[in-house]
Order: C-alpha cells, then sequence, then structure tokens
C-alpha cells in the first residue's frame, strides 16, 4: 500500500494564525495522545493522512494546520475553531490580519514587488535596518513579532533551549545579539529561566516520575521557551 502523503496547501490561501500551545493544552485535558487526535481526523473528518507526527508537529509550531484541518481538529478537540486561532505569526499573517495589500507593504518599505512576495513566501524577510524598521511600524510589530517576522526566532529558540539545559552564562551575549534588549535584562532574564527549568526536572524527579516523566515535562518546557522567554521579559520592572 503506498503511504497517503498530506496535500499540499493551496498557494495565496495559507491557514489562519495557528495557537500550537493551546492545542496541545486542550488535547492534555481530555486525556488524549497524539494518536487518538490522529484517529479521530482520519475516521470522522475524512483526513487520512493525519498521523500522530503531523499533531506533534502542529503543536511544536513546525508545521500549521490549514483552515479545513484547523476546523477538524477543533472538532476532535471540542472546541470552537476559534479557540485554536493564535496571534499573527508570519510576515504574511500580519499583513493580511491589518488588511493590507502586498503592494503597499512593498511600497512602504522600498523593495520591488516580487521580491517582497517571494519573502512572504518562503517566510524569510532580508531587508535591510531601515526597511525593517519600516516594516514594524507598518505592520505594528510588537518585540516578539519582529523577531519572528525577521526571522530570528528559530536561533533566538535555539540559545534558550541551550541557556536553560546548560550554562545560562554562555549564551547572554547570543540572545543580546537577537533581540535588541539591555544586556542586564538578558541576564537576569537567562538566569530565571534556567532556575525554573532545573528545579521543575529536580521536582519532576523528586516525585517519583521517572525518566519518562521528567523527559516529557523537560520537553514541554523546552517547547514553549521561546514563549516563556517574553514572559519573563515582561515581568521584568
Amino acid at each position: 500500500m503506498w503511504p497517503v502523503r498530506r496535500p499540499p496547501a493551496l498557494p495565496n490561501q495559507p491557514g489562519p494564525p495557528f495557537d500550537n500551545l493551546t492545542a496541545r493544552r486542550l488535547r492534555v485535558a481530555l486525556g488524549m495522545g497524539p494518536e487518538h487526535v490522529a484517529y479521530g481526523l482520519r475516521v470522522s473528518y475524512g483526513l487520512p493522512y493525519v498521523t500522530p507526527d503531523l499533531v506533534l508537529a502542529w503543536e511544536r509550531g513546525i508545521v500549521c494546520p490549514t483552515s479545513p484541518e484547523l476546523t477538524a481538529l477543533a472538532g476532535v478537540l471540542w472546541c470552537s475553531p476559534g479557540e485554536l486561532i493564535g496571534r499573527p505569526r508570519t510576515l504574511r499573517e500580519h499583513r493580511v490580519s491589518r488588511g493590507i495589500a502586498p503592494e503597499d507593504v512593498a511600497r512602504a518599505v522600498g523593495v520591488e514587488l516580487l521580491v517582497y512576495l517571494g519573502m512572504e513566501e518562503r517566510d524569510e524577510w532580508r531587508g535591510t535596518d531601515r526597511q525593517s524598521a519600516a516594516l514594524a511600524e507598518l505592520l505594528e510589530l510588537t518585540l516578539p513579532d519582529f523577531v519572528a517576522v525577521t526571522g530570528r526566532e528559530k536561533r533566538l529558540a535555539e540559545c534558550l533551549r541551550g541557556a536553560v539545559s546548560t550554562r545560562w552564562q554562555a549564551y547572554v551575549r547570543q540572545v543580546a545579539k537577537i533581540v535588541p534588549l539591555d544586556r542586564r535584562l538578558v541576564e537576569e532574564t537567562l538566569m530565571d529561566l534556567h532556575r525554573q527549568y532545573q528545579g521543575q526536572m529536580v521536582s519532576t524527579l523528586s516525585w517519583g516520575g521517572g525518566g519518562e516523566r521528567s523527559g516529557e515535562a523537560g520537553q514541554e518546557f523546552l517547547d514553549e521557551i521561546v514563549e516563556r522567554f517574553w514572559e519573563a521579559v515582561e515581568r521584568r520592572p
């Protein structure tokens, strides 16, 4: 039997912004594993290509469900589709959420339309500092949004995971280069996240959860590391 493959998304029809963390929390609250969600999507909603790995990819933000997939996922998780729609994350999602045409963005930041559309398609902003500032102003991007849109979030996540799982001091300079924040604020935030992560791992082990439970708790913390970083930054005076 040939493997069933996920059909490609239609061009110019991206799915809505997806709140992957809410999807995972709802699944866990229902006592369901990724395999249960995948089974429900295959049997009840006619999506034969959905596997537990695809469900996990959605939950970890690696890929986003299309609009039909998101609607079906909401049905399996007993929630409304609106509960699974998160804040815009990609360049295209921010533009669409503001109701701005690609031509207007290209004109405002000073790039050719086809060049801009290519950056949207690859989700890879390559503008200069001046163009980036114009983009942030036009789309009203917050600092977390700006980091995500300019393609720095993946590198930030890698540094943060290293900081909490090893020596946080070794990652201060790297994180400070990625996010334009005061160095002292970066140091305090990394130290706080490191303490939280290490404390959670020790606590899980001390309660007799064993390696599997500790590993799951640690992976969840690492999957949410970027969101935890920005929350910790906002809490700082």
